[in-house]
């Protein structure tokens, strides 16, 4: 087994085949496929009527766009310079895909919270992703260019920081390391006034998200037994949906043997704790930006108590957006791979984090809670200091989620002291920002054309 020296040897080795300034160079291929035709082709398998509100959600601006559109920055990404180091990737490290969340001792941290599309693959896309979206929040902001350029460096700096940190540390110290709250809610402080009152509101906000809280907010009592409340389109009881290709795809019975397999996903301890607990309800739901059409579905778990129920998620998992561009790997199914790739990445997990097989439908999902005190902060009222600091909170926890599953010392060796990467990954950035404020226009005009529906504010 070669040595922490010889590793980081063998990365900054790495700098000959790779040139770090190579990273800065980006320009759409001869053959790229149209934007709006690959949001398409993604819709294949959703929800039609769900649709114009996915659509809707990304013409709001470049920056959402930006959000709902993973798939069609993985193609551009996979004609990026790599240099061969691999790591477990978040695949959509959107800087709106981290937040706060409880641990299952009840302490808030924060971490990444969205691995619909992980998958193993080069470190630097995650990176690339997050420096786009940063810059592209700052124009979303309305901050000046310079000002952009800098959060997109802010974001490789910290990372690289960072790198150089964990690749020093023990392993099991790299595995432990999380981002407690009042570290996160210091760092807002120090960085301005404003900035300091987003990230208490922000927090404030997630310790009133319980699952008592859900209950009261979600559900309803009708005739003495509870059940969730209806709410279309965004909520929509299984029992009065409306379409017959909803009700062929998804009953009632499929969900109570569902819940049977996704038990068999859980430790023996979790599995007793719900065993407590029967399937009372299920409603459709909608939410985010991108997966909007996916099959969501919350369902409604009652204990022996009247007071003792919960709500569970359960969200369509489909192949990773990545899963062309990479290496193959066998995670038995894309349920499964959304669970394994949380569990390598996040410090703590969702006790209830599950998936089940997809034997009776074809159609696999993860399980989670709804909410257990998840939170996230307003970017849109975040100003340059605490934009920047938030990014700077984002790309420590990329940097120890990669480090977890990849090698630090290669990673670190081959990013170096200085900061030619940190230029680098900026310039791409800028370029991809320009490109995103393209493909945005490209969507804006299918919308008046009719090629797509959109519906929004909803």
């Amino acid at each position: 087994m070669s040595t922490r020296p010889e590793r980081r040897e063998m990365g900054k080795a790495l700098r000959k085949e790779v040139p770090r300034s190579s990273h800065g160079i980006w320009e759409p291929s001869p053959g790229r496929p149209d934007p709006v035709s690959l949001l398409q082709e993604q819709d294949r398998d959703r929800l039609e009527h769900l649709l114009p509100i996915k659509y809707g959600r990304m013409l709001e601006s470049p920056f959402a766009f930006l959000r709902g559109s993973a798939a069609v920055m993985a193609v551009d990404l996979a004609s990026t310079p790599v240099t061969g180091l691999q790591v477990q990737l978040c695949g959509d490290a959107h800087l709106l895909n981290f937040g706060v969340f409880a641990t299952p001792e009840r302490k808030l941290v924060f971490d990444i919270n969205d691995f619909d599309e992980t998958y193993a693959g080069p470190w630097e896309w995650d990176l690339k992703r997050l420096a786009a979206s940063a810059f592209v929040a700052g124009r979303d902001n309305g901050f000046g260019e310079d000002v952009n350029r800098k959060l997109a460096e802010t974001v490789t700096t910290t990372y690289r920081d960072a790198m150089v940190r964990l690749a020093r540390a023990s392993t099991l110290d790299v595995w432990y390391f999380h981002v407690e709250v009042d570290r996160v809610l210091e760092a807002f402080e120090r960085s301005s006034g404003k900035a300091g009152k987003s990230a208490r509101k922000m927090v404030k906000k997630a310790r009133t998200h319980t699952h008592e809280q859900t209950l009261e907010k979600l559900t309803e009592l009708v005739d003495g037994r509870r059940r969730i409340l209806n709410d279309p389109p965004l909520l929509v009881r299984l029992s009065e949906l409306l379409t017959e290709e909803q009700k062929a795809r998804m009953t009632e019975q499929d969900i109570e043997k569902m819940w049977m397999e996704y038990l068999s996903s859980l430790p023996e301890e979790r599995r007793l704790l719900l065993s407590r607990f029967r399937v009372s309800d299920v409603a459709l739901r909608v939410g985010g930006v991108g997966s909007v059409g996916t099959l969501c579905l919350i369902v409604l778990l009652e204990g022996g108590a009247k007071d003792d129920a919960l709500i569970l998620q359960l969200k369509e998992a489909g192949p990773s957006v990545l899963e062309p561009y990479v290496i193959k790997r066998d995670y038995g199914n894309h349920a499964r791979r959304v669970v394994l790739g949380q569990r390598l990445m996040q410090a703590a997990s969702d006790i209830f984090l599950g998936w089940h097989k997809g034997l009776l439908t074809g159609i696999q999902f993860y399980w989670r809670q709804l909410k257990d005190m998840k939170g996230s902060i307003d970017v849109a009222a975040l100003d340059e200091a605490g934009l920047e600091t938030y990014l700077k909170v984002c790309s420590v926890c990329l940097a120890r989620a990669h480090a977890r599953t990849g090698d630090a010392s290669a990673i670190s060796g081959y990013i170096g002291k200085g900061d030619a990467l940190s230029r680098a990954i900026a310039d791409f950035a800028v370029a991809y920002a320009d490109q995103t404020e393209r493909d945005y226009q490209a969507l804006v005009e299918a919308a008046k054309s009719g090629k797509i529906t959109a519906e929004r504010g909803i």
